[in-house]
């Protein structure tokens, strides 16, 4: 895969991350084949921060967002009113640190067994050192809303907390990061990257830290968390 996407002109590769042990060699699927359009839902969380007039301004996010919400609803199925775009352009709800937390609650609230969930988030990644020393190396890995400096970064243990626990089973959730240190922000246990041939436990990882309060594996909704470049792929793919 390096090989590959370096010839294609990306210099950083992704990295896939889940909550189940996923055959990598088959199509990865946003929407299972066991979707009900009668009776099940699609939902997708759209972020895009370019943080306009701050340091570190970015240019390219907000149109990430559009290239994702034109594959959701044109290739996967996704109506544009199951939708929650945040954006930092004046004429979306703002990507602010309470805005993201509480879309993630909302995500959790209205899936149920059986719905499917894209979540986006274009913008800056970082890390902070850990806390409660659940980090291999150290460092909490976070998402950085348009408000930190006031409010502070989204730490990966606020994201499991707050998204990935309370998910209903059931529920098929894809995540698409296209931030720094986003490979492993959901804190899952199992890994892929660009030199593997197939996932694998992460070494680093607590089992009990996911399982926590949930108590079974088979409780634990499937999650993926894919790395920087996808998203640029994807407005190849698009046109």
């Amino acid at each position: 895969m390096r090989t590959v996407l370096g010839q294609m002109g990306y210099d950083q590769v992704p990295q896939l991350t889940s909550s189940r042990m996923i055959d990598v060699q088959k199509e990865l699927q946003i929407v299972p084949d066991t979707f009900n359009a009668s009776t099940n839902r699609k939902r997708a969380l759209l972020i895009g921060i370019n943080y306009e007039g701050q340091q570190g301004q970015l240019t390219g996010c907000h149109n990430d967002v559009g290239n994702i919400k034109k594959y959701l609803i044109e290739h996967k199925g996704f109506a544009a009113s199951e939708m929650l775009i945040l954006m930092d352009d004046g004429r979306h709800h703002t990507p602010t640190r309470k805005n993201i937390l509480d879309a993630f609650v909302k995500m959790t609230e209205y899936s149920q067994a059986g719905d499917v969930v894209f979540l986006h988030y274009s913008g800056h990644g970082g890390r902070v050192r850990d806390t409660t020393g659940d980090e291999d190396d150290g460092y909490d890995e976070t998402l950085i809303p348009v408000d930190f400096q006031k409010t502070g970064q989204i730490v990966d243990d606020d994201i499991l907390k707050i998204l990935v626990k309370p998910m209903k089973a059931g529920v098929t959730m894809t995540v698409l990061m296209d931030c720094c240190h986003s490979g492993t922000v959901l804190d899952l246990p199992y890994r892929f990257s660009a030199d593997d041939s197939e996932m694998h436990v992460d070494q680093g990882f607590q089992m009990n830290t996911l399982l926590g309060k949930l108590g079974q594996a088979g409780d634990v909704v499937a999650c993926a968390c894919l790395g920087l470049c996808l998203a640029s792929i994807l407005s190849d793919v698009l046109g």
